[in-house]
């Protein structure tokens, strides 16, 4: 019956974790937080993107 639900799933998450690493490389945080988000995010897929959505950096407004 083609893909599976999980492998949807699976690829939802990864598709979001990746959107996550790149918003919180582009964030005003400074270097040692975004490198301990990005672990965070990595290690724990789905709680590290939830932590992070509801607790991390937010992307700077700053515009020059």
């Amino acid at each position: 019956m083609g893909i599976e639900v999980g492998g949807i799933l699976g690829l939802i998450i990864l598709v979001l974790d990746i959107w996550a690493i790149i918003n919180i490389i582009g964030s005003a945080a400074s270097t040692g937080a975004k490198v301990l988000w990005i672990v965070v995010v990595l290690l724990l897929p789905v709680l590290g993107l939830i932590l992070w959505f509801l607790m991390g950096p937010k992307k700077s407004t700053a515009m020059a």
